[in-house]
């Protein structure tokens, strides 16, 4: 483990913590296995897709320069500590999933910390290729002019309704089909 790229994160981070040590580890293992060192300048070509929204990405984000913003940070909201990386120049991909039941009930938030930080991967993470290819790189959209609010929103985020073009905020979902 790199000390001093652990102590930039938590610096990042605001705090030493077991969830940005799962994300630590995760780019630590990507770059072994794709056998290159993360770096901003990466820009586009790295993407990282994170089932979770969890503190380990902001290790990701400091180690990998991968950026929400950029748009080669991408959320797949599954709730899982599963992290898949890609390379689009070389096509290589990786899926990280972290283990269940890693901890011992007796564990302190430290010891878990620290066992994230030093156990053999295998006892860790399954390793495997994702099952999707990477996202497509990011679009620039224009923005359009809510006729309700006057707010302007990404095009297509915008909704049709009573002949007025709508941002997600003022539109008025409808369905005859909710039953409770």
């Amino acid at each position: 483990m790199n000390q001093d790229q652990w102590e930039a994160c938590v610096k990042f981070h605001g705090h030493s913590c077991p969830g940005l040590a799962y994300g630590f580890r995760a780019v630590e293992v990507a770059q072994s296995v794709f056998g290159v060192m993360f770096h901003a300048n990466m820009d586009e070509d790295l993407v990282c897709v994170s089932e979770n929204d969890a503190c380990g990405v902001d290790a990701i984000q400091y180690l990998s320069g991968c950026t929400v913003g950029k748009g080669n940070l991408v959320f797949r909201h599954t709730g899982k500590m599963a992290y898949s990386f890609f390379l689009r120049k070389t096509g290589k991909k990786l899926r990280i999933l972290y283990k269940p039941n890693l901890f011992l009930p007796e564990m302190d938030r430290e010891q878990k910390r620290l066992y994230l930080l030093t156990a053999p991967v295998e006892k860790l993470m399954v390793l495997s290729e994702p099952k999707y290819e990477a996202p497509p790189q990011a679009k620039v959209f224009d923005s359009i002019v809510c006729e309700v609010c006057g707010e302007a929103s990404v095009e297509y985020k915008i909704h049709l309704q009573g002949g007025k073009k709508v941002c997600e905020d003022c539109f008025e979902p409808y369905s005859r089909l909710t039953f409770r």
